[in-house]
């Protein structure tokens, strides 16, 4: 098992439609205490929502140390509009997202997102220990890097 440093903090959002995969991600968070805050959104538009500064309120996710992991096949826009729109928009772009995707297999799919600036395309492991392993690799990797 990864021991994940607990100084760092890091702000998570989870931008994935599917039911199963959001439930097991925050129970991966419970089982391994993880103490990272953990958004979800279901969309992109909700995910920007919470993103963004609105009416001079602050975002809902802290500006500091974000990460944010997103499924491609999402409802309202998808992943590839998302992404567009977030890197528009200069408080946005600077934010690493990692793509869980089935599409990463594919490569012309995997180039069109590294030209959109995905910090990095991993294909999703259809098993629950795969997920888990795969999981706090990510989280591992992304707290010991240096976040804007």
């Amino acid at each position: 098992m990864l021991t994940i440093p607990s100084k760092k903090r890091l702000n998570i959002l989870l931008v994935d439609d599917a039911h199963e995969t959001v439930e097991k991600i925050k129970q991966i968070f419970k089982t391994n205490e993880i103490t990272y805050p953990l958004f979800t959104a279901k969309n992109g538009l909700e995910a920007l929502e919470m993103l963004r500064t609105q009416d001079g309120k602050p975002p809902v996710i802290p500006k500091e140390s974000r990460l944010i992991l997103l499924a491609l096949n999402s409802p309202k826009i998808n992943g590839a509009e998302f992404l567009r729109e977030l890197r528009s928009e200069p408080e946005l772009k600077v934010i690493p997202v990692v793509v869980l995707a089935n599409s990463c297999d594919n490569e012309e799919a995997k180039l069109k997102l590294y030209k959109l600036n995905v910090a990095g395309c991993i294909s999703k492991p259809v098993a629950s220990e795969e997920l888990i392993e795969v999981f706090m690799i990510i989280i591992k990797y992304w707290t010991i890097n240096e976040l804007p």
